[in-house]
């Protein structure tokens, strides 16, 4: 298990070089390209195995990243992090410091993140309406995340920095139990 502390300054440290204008790669594609990597390697328990183990050697786990990196069309600065992690034996991290690095560059780009909840898969035209909407109520530009939660019975919940905003079923109904309450 890696500390939050170790794994924010990872992320950051890419968040720099990524952000920085010489760069040479969109933040986007890092996030697409880190998350393909770590998808590959979720995939395979042998190659989980190989890169957590001490008894393989520091080369040889460079040797398959430069692999996976080359059959996945990795950018250098993302193959290169992987290989930083790899050395310093936090590639079992990775998933984390993608999480961790999506939040710092979402902050740094100017981004609120929104977490949306709703009771089942919103269509493409529902998740530009109400990523619209999310962002004028917040009067900044929003990152949308989405989860189903089938406990909604219906409408949405989306939580966007320290604001929650409920348009569930179960949110109004309790709001009608406690307002016929009072009465």
């Amino acid at each position: 298990m890696t500390s939050s502390a170790v794994v924010s300054r990872f992320a950051s440290a890419l968040v720099d070089i990524v952000t920085s204008s010489n760069a040479g790669i969109e933040p986007e594609v890092a996030i697409l390209q880190l998350r393909s990597f770590a998808a590959a390697v979720q995939s395979t328990p042998e190659l989980k195995t190989i890169l957590a183990s001490p008894a393989v050697s520091s080369a040889r786990k460079r040797l398959v990243i430069r692999r996976i990196g080359e059959a996945l069309g990795l950018e250098r600065i993302i193959l290169n992090f992987i290989l930083v992690l790899s050395d310093r034996g936090r590639v079992a991290a990775l998933p984390e410091m993608i999480n961790s690095f999506e939040l710092l560059l979402d902050e740094r780009l100017g981004f609120l993140r929104a977490e949306v909840s709703s009771a089942s898969e919103l269509t493409d035209e529902q998740r530009d309406r109400l990523s619209v909407e999310l962002a004028r109520l917040a009067g900044s530009q929003v990152r949308m995340w989405y989860t189903v939660d089938p406990d909604l019975i219906g409408g949405v919940t989306a939580t966007v920095g320290s604001r929650v905003y409920d348009g569930s079923v179960r949110g109004q109904l309790a709001t009608l139990r406690q307002r016929l309450a009072v009465s």
